[in-house]
Order: C-alpha cells, then structure tokens, then sequence
C-alpha cells in the first residue's frame, strides 16, 4: 500500500487521514535556498505515508535529497538536533547512517515558519519496506538475522557516546517512568508536567489498569534493571527504518534510518523493541487473530545479534521480563502526543487500550507467554544459569 500525500499509515490497517500536511514544492525550494551545491530543485518523487512528521523524497539535477518536517510543538530545533548529534557519532564509528546536511550557517534542524525541517542525502540500499505498516514481520528469517546483526553492530558503534538522555518532550522512547521503583508515582509526577497526558489519563481509570496488568511483570523485571548500563539506542527498530542490499546469495542490511525515537536507555531495551516490532503480527488483532509471534524469527534477530555481542542466560531471562512492558513509555508518549498536540481522543483512545494496556494484556494470554517461554528456553540452553 502507498499513501497518498493526503493519507498516512494509522494505528490500524486502514490508510487515515495525514496528521500533518505533505511538504509543498514552494517549502522546499525555499529550505534548499538554504543551502549550497545541491543542484538545482527537479521533482518531489514520493511522500512518506509514516505518521507523526512530513517526509518526501527529492530529485535535484545532482543527487537525491531526504526531506523531513516537525510541527515545533513535537521538535524545537535543539530537541532534532540530539538526533543528529548521535547520527553522526555512529558514521564515525562506520554504521551506515544517512548524511544529515547543514545549511550555509551551519545549521541541521532549520525553522521555517511553524515547522522544523531537517534535509539528508538519500540512504543507501533497497527499500524492501517502504509501504510495510509498523508491527509487520520481517519477510522472512535471513532479513531478521542481518538486521539483529545491524543492532548489535550499531551498539557498538554507541558505547562510546557520551551525552545525556533527550529534552524532547514527546514521541521518543525510553524506559524513565517504567525503570522507576515505584511507576504510579512516576506516572503521576509525569501528568504533572504533561497537561495532554493529564487531560486524558484523569479520565481513564489508569492506576487500576497498571495495578492489574502491568505491576506484576514490573516487579520481575525491577531486580534486574540495576545490572544495565547505559547506552543511546536507536529504539524504532523496525524492517521499514532499514534498507537492504538484496543478492541472491543474501539480504543485508545496507543503512539505518529515522532515529526519531532515540534516546539514552540500555541495550536489552533495544534489543526487546526490535523483538516486539518485528515478530509479533499485532495487526492480527484488529481482525480477530491471535498474533502469534514467529519463533523463528526470534531466533534469527537473536542470533544475528550474538554473532557481534553475544547474551548470557541472565540477559535472555532480562529480555523475557522487559517484552511486556518495554512498549509503555512510549505508548505514554503517543497518548501525550495525539491528545496534547493533535486533541485527538479517538488516537489516544486507540494508543492506551490497543497499545499500552493491550500489548501488555497479550503477555499474560497464551501467545504472549509462548513467546517468553521460547526466551527463557533459551537461557536455559545457553548454559542453564540466570547467574551466569
């Protein structure tokens, strides 16, 4: 499926009315006015139909340019420009991550009017997923095994970044409220700084709902989440944010996109997003399936991730805590996001009861625990010990 410039993904299967309008021809001659030596404007070629921001492709007479727009109540320019930052840490450190480009004042995230935009050269590689929706498998096992390899790879490329954890104030993933001992009371400290997160939550029985489903798998994890050290993670992991190199031998991954959700967190948590995007067909659930996970494919990411950073017994039992719950901050941040800027309660509605309570509710049924039982499996067969 493409969308059209007036539709984008939703948070179900159908196309939706766009959050945001497209980018014009008119906005993006004046944003490469900008900027020098990049050939004369020729054509928009496609538009993005991913929710959240505008993006399109650009065909100038030199070369292919990546254009993307931020309404500034969800990027003031600082807020991107801690995406950028990390971007070009990691093509220091050899991933393959598309050039953000700086304009003739040396500037990555540009105002113009409401909107901050931010221009790359064109990744390189196969987009084998363009019009894929989130939370849509992988093709098949070998595009799972390169891209847990990719993760691994991009982990290492980041261990050496030092920068504190973002300032954006929403639509990025993390694991602040739900890493803290006590999550009720740092959800509520949290609506006491979110007036959207407040206007929706205070009308939902919330507390109830995390005391339900959410604190059990929280207080297994908690002992845990001590031993983990801090790193920036990509935290969107999914087969749309990655291109390919496509032989007949192989598919690798080929460059990393759309870092619009990083932040500082800790490597399992990535590793657990990429295992939650990718190998559960929650989309099934909208049409009365059980979304049942691929077993295969959680062992090829897992496997093409330990070919470069291998995981003990005590990380697979880490992973098996934190997939029920690795989604909730995020899902906070969607719901602050779609009722505080967009006033949209028919998406905040669809983000807390499909998303926040309902991925968490799929863990305690029976698909949910034959996906964390296969990872405690294979802790056990990596060398049997939680201690190891």
């Amino acid at each position: 499926m493409t969308a059209s410039p007036t539709t984008s993904h939703g948070l179900g299967l159908a196309p939706v009315q766009a959050d945001w309008p497209a980018i014009s021809v008119d906005a993006v001659e004046r944003l490469l006015s900008r900027f020098e030596n990049l050939g004369a404007f020729r054509e928009l070629t496609w538009h993005s139909p991913r929710p959240f921001s505008a993006a399109c492709l650009v065909q100038t007479s030199d070369q292919l340019l990546f254009v993307k727009r931020h309404h500034r109540s969800v990027r003031e320019p600082e807020w991107l420009r801690e995406e950028h930052r990390f971007m070009a840490h990691l093509r220091q450190r050899g991933v393959s991550v598309a050039q953000v480009l700086a304009d003739s004042q040396g500037e990555t995230a540009i105002v113009l009017d409401d909107w901050t935009y931010e221009l790359h050269v064109a990744a390189v590689g196969q987009d084998l997923y363009r019009d894929a929706l989130s939370w849509t498998p992988f093709h098949n096992d070998q595009h799972a095994w390169s891209a847990g390899r990719a993760l691994a790879q991009l982990h290492d490329a980041a261990a050496d970044y030092s920068a504190p954890p973002r300032q954006a104030k929403v639509l990025v993933a993390n694991f602040r409220l739900f890493a803290h001992a006590d999550p009720l009371k740092a959800i509520e400290a949290a609506i006491a700084h979110h007036p959207g997160l407040a206007a929706y939550l205070n009308k939902r029985d919330w507390r109830s709902d995390l005391i339900a489903l959410h604190l059990p798998f929280h207080r297994l994890l908690q002992p845990l989440l001590a031993e983990q050290k801090p790193l920036w993670t990509h935290n969107d992991w999914h087969a749309s944010n990655l291109l390919w190199n496509s032989t007949p031998a192989a598919t690798d991954v080929s460059s990393v996109l759309d870092f619009g959700l990083a932040d500082q967190t800790f490597a399992l948590f990535d590793v657990a997003t990429a295992l939650e995007r990718n190998v559960v067909p929650w989309l099934d659930l909208d049409t009365g399936g059980s979304a049942a996970a691929s077993l295969d494919a959680v062992n090829a990411l897992l496997a093409g991730y330990q070919s470069v950073r291998p995981l003990s017994a005590r990380d697979l039992l880490t992973l098996a805590a934190l997939l029920p719950v690795v989604h909730v901050d995020f899902a906070l941040s969607e719901i602050t996001y779609f009722q505080g800027v967009l006033g949209s309660v028919a998406n905040a509605d669809i983000a807390y009861d499909a998303y926040f309570i309902g991925h968490t509710r799929w863990f305690k049924g029976a698909e949910g625990q034959r996906l964390l039982g296969h990872i405690r499996t294979l802790a056990e067969d990596s060398g049997g010990s939680a201690q190891r």
